[in-house]
Order: structure tokens, then sequence, then C-alpha cells
């Protein structure tokens, strides 16, 4: 079989059909991102759905629900996030955002990762479900 043929052969899913968002809800989904980042853990949990889930480099973990905040909590106060080589992609009501992340806070060296955060767009509010990090060394 070959290459073309197999794409052809591709059924229909919604996931093949890939598109973007307008600028306006670009925005919002960057600042909501952000904030996520630098106004602290009560913030975050109000832009973030109840059962989402999250992946942390350091302590290494993968949190879901409330297990988040505990550790939001002891591991947020970054002063300022610099989040570069930006992309979007959205399929229907998801919205995926990939960055570069460099982060700041006071006494701790500058913190650097590859992250992904998924918004799920519930009746016109974005909540993130779930959030990535892999540190870059």
């Amino acid at each position: 079989m070959t290459a073309s043929t197999a794409t052809a052969r591709r059924p229909a899913h919604a996931a093949h059909e890939s598109g973007t968002l307008s600028p306006h809800e670009q925005g919002i989904l960057w600042d909501m991102e952000e904030h996520f980042w630098t106004s602290g853990a009560d913030n975050a949990r109000a832009t973030t759905a109840t059962n989402a889930v999250m992946v942390f480099p350091y302590p290494p973990d993968i949190l879901q629900g409330d297990q988040i905040w505990t550790h939001l909590r002891e591991n947020t106060g970054w002063r300022t996030v610099v989040m570069s080589e930006r992309r979007v992609m959205r399929c229907h009501d998801i919205a995926i955002l990939t960055y570069r992340a460099s982060a700041e806070k006071a006494d701790v060296p500058i913190y650097e990762a590859l992250c992904t955060s998924t918004y799920l767009n519930d009746e016109g509010i974005w909540l993130r479900i779930s959030h990535q990090q892999t540190a870059v060394s």
C-alpha cells in the first residue's frame, strides 16, 4: 500500500480536522496561560476543570483534581514567564497550547520547560483540562 493510498483511505474523523482560534480567542487563552504561572494557585484553580490532570517534572508527579492545588500552593510564585515558540491547535471545543516557558522567581534559577495545556470550551467558558511541563536543562 502506498502512502497516498493510506492517506486516501483515512477515515474522516473529527481529529483530522484541525483548525485555529480567532486572534481574540487566542489572546484570551494565552492570557489565561500566563496568569496560570504568575497569579497563584487560586487563579489557576478558577480557570481549571475540577478533575483536570497535570504532569510536573519537579518534584516529578502526575496529579489530578485536588492534588494539583497542594502542589501549586507550594510551587507557585513565578514573578514572570516568557512563552516563546507558541503554537495553537483547535479541534471543535478543544484547544491545545504548546510553548517554551522561561520563568523566574526570587532566589531560584530561571526555570525552562516545554509545556502544553489543553483547554475545553464548556458552554462559552474556556477551562484547562490538562497541563504538562518537561524541564529543559
